[in-house]
């Protein structure tokens, strides 16, 4: 392994508050922002709640009005959360203070890794009035197009946004990447990043994922799938019926420790390793025995150089899904044994934000290991008795060392595991 990485920013928007500090004290404080959908009717669906988020509009989010006409509400979270990292982080104050050939320098030296849920239901919106007014005549549609359909819609459609927006605004070029892989879209950007500054490709990178999938055909076609609880998501629990969606953002400024180092950054976590596994049973399949999610936690703790007794706490993926939830209490168990550390989640408390779910999870393991506290689950009133034996709890636990597993999991059988350290986490602590 190169030299060690550390996280020196962070920023998070979701239906819980628009800061990991606010975020964090609604986990603490057991609230749920899960709520009946506003923003538009969906009355008629048994799957009517959501993580929405509420207190902050398209201006708060992105206050130059110039842009909105080329971003959708994806758009405006990822780059909220993006800006609040890079802002923690410093590095806008640091650039600007140094000479041109460093500042220079200082922009090659800079990546930018973004996961996103890529297309989208509502992106195909603007054609609908079309669609119905031709009556299925391609030329009627095709001549309309140009009139009807929104002359930005390309732009604001594509999937890459918030990366190429992030680099534009502030000057960032170096290698990135736009990851657009479902629920482990997160944790594959992190993994991108990683690699791109233990090889010296960069010094640092911005590593954003967002992701708004509550809109009308999405929430209907998980319903449908069996996927969605009507209200409470419940993860681990005996009673637990499905997931909840929810929209949000992520980011972290990732640096290589001489990076940080030289700018006298404050380390807030460090990223140990991390990994991503298929189990190629299709794209709604997914083994009972968590074999794929195994091998993927198996593959971190190796990348990481750390053993499964390393470990100090879980942050699961606890969808609240009947089977993800039961394989994942499996792959837990064929890898730690009798030995399990505390296991948690967070999705209960503001949604599944899907493409986003793994920086939203990551960010808030940070604040996990900084307060040392494992926070229960709120919604969680009686374990499942297939996994009475997985050490979930409603009440707050601390965890045995300074690292903390980060899992994701998606469809087509896709896993992603993330681990992060408080500080200096060595094996066999």
């Amino acid at each position: 392994m190169s030299e060690r990485l550390v996280v020196t920013g962070r920023g998070v928007v979701c239906a819980a508050g628009g800061s990991p500090a606010a975020v964090w004290d609604a986990i603490t404080a057991g609230r749920s922002a899960i709520a009946p959908i506003q923003s538009w009717d969906a009355t008629a669906l048994s799957a009517s709640s959501a993580g929405e988020v509420t207190e902050l509009g398209p201006r708060d989010l992105v206050p130059e009005r110039k842009t909105h006409k080329f971003l959708r509400r994806t758009d405006f979270l990822g780059l909220y959360a993006a800006e609040r990292a890079i802002e923690e982080a410093g590095l806008a104050a640091y650039r600007d203070g140094l000479d041109p050939e460093a500042e220079e320098a200082f922009a090659d030296g800079t990546g930018v890794y973004a996961a996103a849920g890529g297309a989208t239901y509502q992106s195909q919106y603007d054609f609908f009035p079309l669609l119905s007014a031709a009556r299925g005549d391609l030329r009627a549609f095709g001549s309309g197009a140009s009139a009807e359909v929104h002359p930005m819609w390309l732009l604001r459609t594509l999937p890459n946004n918030v990366l190429c927006h992030v680099g534009i605004r502030n000057n960032f070029k170096g290698p990135n990447a736009c990851v657009t892989n479902h629920c482990v879209s997160g944790a594959l950007a992190l993994a991108e990043a990683k690699d791109a500054l233990r090889r010296g490709y960069a010094d640092r990178a911005v590593v954003v994922g967002h992701d708004t999938p509550i809109e009308p055909q999405t929430v209907y076609g998980y319903q449908e799938l069996g996927l969605l609880a009507d209200t409470e998501l419940r993860p681990f629990d005996a009673g637990r019926t499905g997931s909840v969606l929810g929209e949000g953002a992520a980011a972290v400024v990732l640096e290589t420790q001489s990076a940080a180092a030289e700018r006298n950054a404050g380390v807030l976590a460090e990223l140990l390793g991390t990994a991503c596994t298929t189990e190629a049973e299709g794209l709604l399949g997914i083994r009972d025995d968590g074999d794929g999610l195994q091998r993927a936690i198996e593959a971190a703790l190796e990348d990481a150089g750390l053993g499964p007794a390393d470990v100090g706490l879980v942050i699961a993926h606890g969808n609240g899904t009947r089977r993800s939830d039961a394989s994942e209490a499996a792959a837990l168990g064929r890898v730690f044994g009798p030995d399990l550390p505390p296991v948690t989640a967070f999705k209960w408390a503001f949604g599944h934000t899907l493409a986003a779910s793994g920086m939203v999870d990551a960010v808030l393991a940070t604040l996990a290991l900084r307060h040392h506290v494992a926070p229960g689950i709120a919604t969680l009133r009686e374990v499942d008795a297939e996994f009475a034996d997985l050490p979930v709890s409603g009440e707050p636990r601390s965890p045995r060392t300074g690292a903390a597993l980060v899992l994701s999991r998606g469809f087509a059988g896709t896993n992603g595991a993330v681990l992060l350290g408080a500080g200096s986490v060595e094996a066999g602590s």
